[in-house]
């Protein structure tokens, strides 16, 4: 008799029949447990039979997943994968558009499962498919005009077919044609067209960027950034984000001397300004991918400045040093030039020395120098001239305030705008590869054309102002770098949607602003250090970290949507996992689109009870980070990803949507299982429960000075005469 845990009770469909109630040996063969079943109804050639899930997926069980089989599951017999596949290969290619249309629309379903996928394309349906697509849509076009949604639906099936069978990364992109490129590509210029096909053909030109050098160099040739743009005015914030990505991809893919010319025609085609007023500022909320295609592009964008922020100036070089001279002019507007004697070149380089160190250059005599440090380059030169011209008055006032003072407090302009720019650089990651799974954008950045060099000359204003709040001379020159990266940080993060909001938040987090903060912080953190302080906090710990264990559970009940990722493309692909209000079950399963609230437990299909998970593992130690691919090696995936093993071999595996989910999944795991809670958040959590705790429980000792050391006890007194008896 085998272990119970081997033993799995099902219900399994067939069409026409009562369900049958039975036990399936997970030792056994999953042939031989067909060929049971199949005996149960006297169905004769088990062989092209298979079982699948009866849940929305249709999932066909294989040797591979059968191990996901749990009680109570509901199973169905069905055709098996072989032969489902050949029948639509056949079917397909009918003649007849209504069964056309219905096998098409069979196979969009079908083609999620890669088992079913496998077989599909090993009867080189994927051909078949592209066929369709580059001479069908000919074909059919005379009925095109009497049977215009028929051929939509028809269509529309068909991409949708080869885009779930191409996720599955079984065939190489690099297989298809121009014809059917191009063919992708009309469907993406025209301006009328079914949305579904739309969003479609935009997703396959996105993969084929993406996946393929040759055909990223084909796509570009039939894409234009103009063909793209209509798709953005929409309403339709589905096509917005497809499009959006196709741009990203382009842009990814670009040859380094090929992306400042496509920036130039996205400016010169207002693409910010129309993501700006269609997207950002358009009257519904920015969904997660929509957030993350625009830091994609915000990153991208970003990134063109590396090439400036990593090439040192030549000092030799004429025009280079001529912007130099241009800051100088600008500044302090030299009424004439001396004339060519020995005399006066003497007095013209001594004036350009003075000239030069009131400008704040470390290199008085030869200020080039200071722009051979790589970053952040001639990138800071860049930012100094943009002030310069763009915001004049404001240039020259900061110039000369400083450089009238005597009592060695003067901020220096052009040191302070080199390490700015390096910093500046450093907040936005200027030469980094976006991320997977961020979605952390700006609405500020799409507001102007020149949205760093604007950001530069907002922060200049306030690192000049800063210097002069905190009176500080050159030695302090490191601190007030400190302050200003801390305001714009905490300036950033309430995510302003302008220039002018950012430029406001600044204004009120002056050095004083942020002395409170800190002061405010460190009370929180350091104040209640003395003996009987520490004591109390060891003493109500216990009942905070309760507290937290309880929140963190309560918040696996209430369960959490995660993204279904891969290396290829990111998909609206979604699961959800909640924990039942016993604390002994996980219930999780597959879902069409992001959930508006909770899931119901009853409408997730899988379990997997607590007793059975062995252990938690996160990062690098987790199965599906052990994989090949670039996405298992992107850094930021790494840091959300965590699964849970239970069985043998078995796994469930997790990809948190941010770094709060993966604390809270990680730290309520860890209570199910009686171990301790280790995350960065219940750190945060437990200092601010402490912290508030404490502060409640001293109210009534305000102003009183708390000893380290509890006070003596006092001598008895020589006689007792004071006691009163009260008998």
């Amino acid at each position: 008799m085998p272990p119970p845990a081997d033993i799995v009770k099902v219900a399994i469909e067939w069409p026409g029949a009562y369900p049958k109630l039975m036990e399936i040996d997970q030792k056994k063969p999953l042939s031989a447990i067909i060929k049971e079943v199949c005996d149960g109804w006297s169905l004769a050639n088990h062989e092209y039979f298979a079982l699948q899930h009866a849940d929305s997926s249709n999932f066909y069980i294989t040797e591979k997943n059968r191990n996901e089989i749990k009680n109570g599951t509901i199973l169905r017999l069905t055709t098996s994968p072989a032969q489902n596949a050949q029948q639509l290969h056949e079917r397909i290619q009918s003649s007849s558009m209504d069964a056309k249309l219905e096998a098409l629309k069979d196979l969009a379903s079908l083609s999620r499962d890669v088992t079913f996928a496998q077989e599909f394309i090993n009867l080189d349906g994927i051909s078949l498919l592209t066929q369709m697509v580059e001479s069908g849509t000919e074909r059919y076009q005379k009925l095109q005009k009497i049977m215009k949604p028929c051929f939509g639906d028809m269509l529309s099936f068909t991409l949708t077919a080869f885009v779930e069978l191409m996720d599955h990364g079984i065939v190489s992109w690099d297989t298809f044609s121009v014809a059917f490129i191009k063919k992708i590509a009309s469907f993406v210029n025209k301006s009328a067209i079914d949305v579904s096909i739309l969003q479609r053909s935009l997703a396959i030109l996105e993969s084929m960027v993406l996946n393929s050098h040759d055909l990223y160099q084909k796509v570009a040739q039939e894409i234009t950034i103009g063909q793209l743009i209509p798709h953005l005015q929409g309403t339709d914030q589905e096509i917005q984000t497809y499009t959006i990505a196709v741009i990203n991809a382009l842009f990814l893919k670009a040859p380094d001397e090929r992306r400042q010319e496509m920036a130039n025609i996205l400016a010169q085609k207002q693409l910010r300004s129309i993501i700006l007023t269609h997207v950002i500022r358009a009257q519904r909320a920015i969904n997660n991918e929509m957030a993350h295609q625009l830091y994609v592009l915000q990153v991208l964008t970003f990134n063109l400045l590396e090439d400036r922020m990593m090439t040192k100036m030549d000092p030799q070089d004429q025009a280079q040093r001529d912007i130099i001279f241009e800051l100088r002019r600008i500044a302090f507007d030299a009424e004439s030039e001396p004339n060519n004697s020995s005399g006066s070149m003497e007095k013209r380089k001594s004036m350009y020395t003075r000239d030069y160190k009131k400008l704040g250059f470390i290199n008085h005599v030869n200020p080039a120098m200071d722009f051979t440090q790589t970053p952040p380059g001639m990138l800071a030169l860049d930012n100094m001239l943009y002030f310069a011209k763009h915001h004049q008055d404001a240039y020259i006032r900061i110039v000369l305030e400083n450089s009238s003072r005597e009592d060695k407090h003067e901020c220096p302009f052009g040191r302070s705008s080199i390490e700015l720019t390096k910093m500046l650089c450093e907040i936005l990651k200027v030469g980094e590869l976006p991320s997977e799974t961020c979605n952390d954008f700006h609405p500020m950045f799409f507001t102007h054309d020149r949205s760093f060099e604007e950001f530069f000359c907002i922060c200049i204003q306030l690192l000049n102002k800063t210097w002069k709040e905190m009176r500080a001379t050159s030695e302090d020159f490191n601190k007030v770098m400190q302050v200003v990266k801390e305001q714009v940080m905490r300036a950033l993060t309430t995510k302003p949607s302008s220039l002018d909001q950012f430029k406001s938040k600044l204004q009120n987090l002056s050095y004083t602003e942020i002395l409170k903060i800190r002061q405010s912080e460190r009370m929180n953190q350091e104040d209640f250090q003395s003996r009987p302080i520490l004591e109390l906090k060891e003493k109500i710990q216990p009942e905070i970290l309760e507290l937290i264990k309880q929140q963190r559970l309560n918040r696996l009940v209430e369960g959490t949507c995660f993204r279904k990722l891969n290396c290829r493309r990111r998909q609206d692909k979604f699961w959800y996992c909640r924990l039942s209000p016993n604390h002994k079950v996980l219930h999780y399963g597959d879902l069409e689109e992001s959930p508006q609230g909770e899931v119901p437990h009853d409408s997730l299909q899988d379990k997997l009870p607590v007793a059975d998970i062995k252990a938690v593992v996160t990062g690098k130690d987790c199965p599906h980070m052990k994989e090949k691919g670039a996405l298992k090696q992107n850094k930021e995936v790494l840091e959300l990803a965590f699964s849970i093993l239970y069985d043998s071999n078995c796994q469930l595996n997790f990809i948190a949507p941010d770094k709060h989910e993966y604390c809270i999944w990680t730290d309520g795991l860890n209570a199910l299982l009686g171990k301790d809670m280790m995350s960065e958040l219940t750190r945060n959590d437990l200092d601010t429960l402490l912290s508030m705790e404490i502060k409640l429980r001293l109210l009534d000792l305000e102003n009183i000075q708390i000893p380290d050391a509890p006070p003596p006890i006092p001598k008895e007194p020589s006689n007792y005469d004071f006691v009163y008896d009260c008998n």
